[in-house]
């Protein structure tokens, strides 16, 4: 059972997740078993070395969605099946995985926070071997939701308090499009129109009707009458299938003044919204919304800030990332033991040339403050903490022992990153291109 949905009363199963990893995770496990260091403490971490091109900030999204891919990381009988039959590790790996649970710690920036390049987002300790496995299906979810969540972040300050209503599910596959749903209201998005979302999530869910139901009809006319006899008048026309100022006068005339709302899903959206607003007022409907789609993004949203537009319906560009559709998080060893239990963490890193940046060592992070309370630098180190940031600490527990710690209710990360985004720079809210918002301070130094 999903606990996080269990929690919101939503009954959701969450299958095995054993297969969502790479090959070469099970032949670097059957390997490390052979040489007898599979079980060397070690810790890896998850984070990325730039932001996508002109972005000021990242979100992160999908912690909750990540937490249930560890619990439900299980070698059922069937995938045990599948590892023997195509010969991908041999007896005695198969034997380990029989059993694989992972038992070790997790510590992460919580869900619908922001981070910034180099930031230690996800923090995994416990033995190589059941740190190794996990990498692949980490990355991606982390990989995907925060870019939604990033691009949702992004059209949620273009909006200015407008509302968001996500309605890219055709866009994406089938169950992309439910994380993408989720991570989208992590960043600022209100609804989705997307229902499997809605049941597994709690989002909550909208949607009235495309042009195929007015050409369904014999006139417009008939078919704003049959949707506002169904659904009410508060429900949305849409006014653009044939002449919008006709449509306009149509549906106030079938449902009066207090219709709910006219959508707009083509031309030229600001003269259009603005010719919509003035005819509604014109004719009695002053509280009658105007929503506006038609494959908006957050530069779009922005141009019709001076729109009289009160909604704004997002659906391709939302769900791939408003041209970045990754943030190119890695999942690194930064730390390991030798053999005996006792033996200290030692950092590793990667030292090769080709402007990798990596730095070794089990990393903590901090964000202090002025005296405004506005962030100022994404601090890193290794070691102790220093006094001055241990107020400011950024990582949370978010697993021990191999079970979740850090459950809660998707809007408690939605309300977090408002809260996060509120407290960078100004120049974080900026559409422009620019460098990241905080610089980012190591208190150790890095290696290439």
């Amino acid at each position: 059972m999903d606990a996080e949905n269990d929690a919101a009363g939503l009954p959701v199963a969450v299958p095995s997740t054993a297969l969502f990893t790479d090959q070469y995770e099970l032949t670097m496990l059957q390997a490390a078993l052979r040489s007898g260091t599979a079980h060397r403490r070690s810790v890896f971490e998850v984070f990325t070395r730039r932001l996508p091109d002109g972005r000021r900030y990242g979100v992160v999204a999908g912690t909750g969605r990540m937490l249930d891919a560890v619990e439900n990381f299980r070698f059922d009988p069937a995938i045990l099946g599948f590892l023997r039959e195509r010969d991908i590790v041999d007896d005695p790996t198969v034997a380990w995985l029989t059993d694989y649970r992972f038992g070790g710690d997790i510590d992460g920036y919580p869900e619908g926070e922001v981070y910034f390049p180099g930031s230690p987002l996800l923090r995994v300790e416990g033995t190589f071997a059941e740190c190794v496995l996990l990498e692949t299906v980490i990355l991606s979810i982390l990989n995907y939701d925060s870019a939604v969540a990033a691009a949702a972040s992004r059209m949620a300050v273009a909006a200015n308090g407008r509302s968001l209503m996500e309605m890219g599910a055709r866009r994406m596959h089938e169950l992309a499009a439910v994380a993408a749903s989720r991570a989208a209201y992590v960043g600022g998005f209100s609804t989705t129109s997307d229902l499997a979302a809605g049941f597994r999530y709690g989002i909550p869910t909208v949607g009235t009707s495309a042009h195929a139901f007015t050409l369904l009809h014999d006139s417009e006319r008939q078919a704003f009458t049959a949707q506002v006899e169904s659904l009410g008048r508060g429900t949305t026309l849409l006014v653009d299938t044939y002449d919008v100022r006709e449509a306009v006068r149509t549906a106030v005339e079938v449902a009066g003044p207090g219709l709910g709302a006219v959508r707009i899903d083509s031309g030229d959206l600001l003269m259009v919204a603005h010719q919509v607003r003035r005819q509604l007022d014109e004719l009695g409907a002053h509280d009658t919304r105007i929503v506006v789609t038609s494959d908006l993004d957050e530069y779009a949203i922005a141009s019709l800030a001076a729109a009289p537009v009160d909604a704004y319906g997002v659906g391709t560009q939302l769900v791939t990332g408003s041209g970045h559709p990754t943030c190119s998080m890695v999942y690194k060893l930064v730390a390991r033991a030798g053999d005996d239990p006792g033996a200290p963490l030692v950092p590793v890193a990667k030292r090769s040339s080709g402007g990798k940046l990596s730095v070794g060592g089990r990393k903590w992070a901090a964000r202090p403050v002025d005296e405004e309370g506005v962030a100022t630098a994404e601090v890193i180190g290794t070691g102790e903490v220093p006094a001055e940031y241990a107020d400011r600490q950024l990582l949370v527990p978010l697993v021990r022992g191999g079970r979740a710690v850090a459950r809660e209710r998707l809007d408690a990360a939605r309300d977090r990153h408002v809260r996060a985004r509120a407290g960078l720079p100004l120049s974080a809210t900026q559409l422009s291109r620019g460098e990241p918002a905080l610089p980012t301070r190591y208190l150790t130094p890095p290696s290439a």
